[in-house]
């Protein structure tokens, strides 16, 4: 199966939203399927190193995105995204993060089965 998961949330919320889509990405490419992120709106704050967590928050999601994409997980940031959202705006998206485009958002949105937004 090939699950997209599109984030859109700043991921320090002080929710567990985008943790917890992140454990379903992590637990999706255990079980053996294909899964991709495309980060959009404030969730781009999440491809960026400068983008750490709060005090008191237990949890490193630009670390875990980060290990999704070692372990397989294709990662792509919207670049309109890039200059308008985030705290972080204008900052650069680390390495392993695609700067992509909403063109290639709708290729994988037909091209996928499940597709799961944060």
């Amino acid at each position: 199966m090939k699950a997209l998961i599109i984030f859109n949330r700043d991921p320090y919320d002080m929710t567990d939203v985008t943790w917890n889509g992140l454990r379903l990405a992590d637990t999706l490419r255990k079980n053996g399927h294909d899964v991709r992120i495309f980060l959009m709106n404030d969730s781009v704050d999440m491809a960026r190193d400068v983008c750490k967590p709060p005090q008191g928050y237990d949890q490193d999601l630009v670390q875990m995105l980060k290990d999704l994409i070692r372990d397989g997980v294709t990662v792509r940031v919207c670049g309109t995204c890039m200059a308008r959202c985030g705290i972080y705006a204008n900052h650069p998206y680390f390495e392993g993060a695609e700067h992509s485009t909403m063109q290639a958002l709708s290729e994988w949105v037909v091209d996928s089965d499940r597709i799961i937004t944060f």
